[in-house]
């Protein structure tokens, strides 16, 4: 719980801290620029909101690691909710009309986060997690942003070390194998999700988990 909040708020401040003419700046998702992935989180701070309060029965069926789908091609943009997301941002005009959007609906987030029971079950996307899975995975949500973010912006704020430490952890059992001890977290996350693709020497040192890579993330 204390991990997502700490994600959360350093991708928010982030966010705050960056000027006008970064929004302008690509992103690194494909297809949309800095303005379209803060738009992204927006939507995203109002999936968390409507999750917390989604109450389930049922026992869990997903947890922190089984939450993503893995996707056989990386996305291009041209999704017709990833245009939509596009048309969003633009719809904003001024960006700090999306830095008071993300501040005021993600720190909203932010807090219900903070009030909910871990062991809850809660619903969404037709599968079943405890409130602490489902905050567990959006830390991997968070962190892989923060790098999308950031990734024309080599001013800009890293994610927070912890974060990339557990994403790592959480990419590496969606792999099922563990990346080399040679890569940084923020490498095997950008190689092993398919952000960066990796150079011939990284490749010898993956070995058959290459074979593997990209990890598209769903």
């Amino acid at each position: 719980m204390d991990l997502f909040a700490r994600s959360w708020t350093a991708l928010r401040t982030t966010v705050a801290e960056l000027p006008d003419e970064d929004f302008a700046r690509p992103s690194g998702c494909a297809g949309w620029l800095v303005r379209d992935l803060v738009c992204h989180l927006i939507i995203d701070a109002q999936d968390v909101l409507i999750t917390l309060v989604t109450p389930a029965e049922a026992a869990p069926t997903r947890d922190a690691v089984t939450y993503w789908d893995v996707a056989e091609t990386p996305p291009t943009g041209d999704d017709p909710l990833d245009a939509l997301t596009v048309r969003l941002a633009a719809a904003y005009e001024e960006p700090w009309l999306l830095k008071f959007h993300l501040d005021d609906v993600g720190s909203a987030a932010g807090r219900a986060a903070e009030l909910a029971d871990p062991d809850l079950r809660v619903g969404t996307r037709d599968e079943v997690l405890t409130v602490g899975d489902y905050l567990s995975a959006y830390i991997l949500e968070w962190t892989l942003h923060h790098l999308d973010l950031i990734a024309h912006l080599p001013d800009a704020a890293e994610p927070p070390a912890e974060g990339l430490a557990r994403s790592r952890e959480m990419l590496e059992k969606i792999a099922g194998a563990a990346f080399p001890t040679s890569f940084s977290e923020k490498d095997a996350l950008l190689v092993g999700t398919g952000r960066r693709v990796p150079t011939e020497a990284e490749t010898a040192e993956l070995g058959e988990l290459a074979a593997k890579l990209p990890l598209v993330l769903g």
